[in-house]
């Protein structure tokens, strides 16, 4: 499945935002550290999806992405799952 995700780590306390095509195949990436030991989701191993946006393509899902990491806020994200009108809006925008 196409999209936007946010996943999180509660060793960390911190979120992570991607993109992917197969968000199942992407959070066992991140947990088995298959992007590297140096890479920032490499500190931890118990990340959990928070958050997953479908979109019809990966272009739009990187562009959902890049808009999400751009407000820089913990408190934005949490505020994307308690208010799904923030996804709407985040859809129309990545348009």
């Amino acid at each position: 499945m196409i999209g936007a995700y946010i996943i999180h780590s509660i060793k960390l306390n911190r979120f992570y935002i991607g993109s992917t095509t197969d968000i199942n195949q992407r959070l066992i990436n991140h947990n088995n550290h298959h992007h590297g030991k140096n890479t920032f989701t490499a500190k931890a191993n118990d990340w959990t999806i928070f958050l997953f946006i479908p979109t019809p393509n990966y272009p739009q899902a990187n562009r959902i992405e890049l808009l999400i990491k751009k407000k820089k806020s913990a408190i934005f994200i949490q505020n994307l799952k308690k208010y799904p009108e923030l996804i709407k809006k985040l859809l129309v925008d990545s348009m």
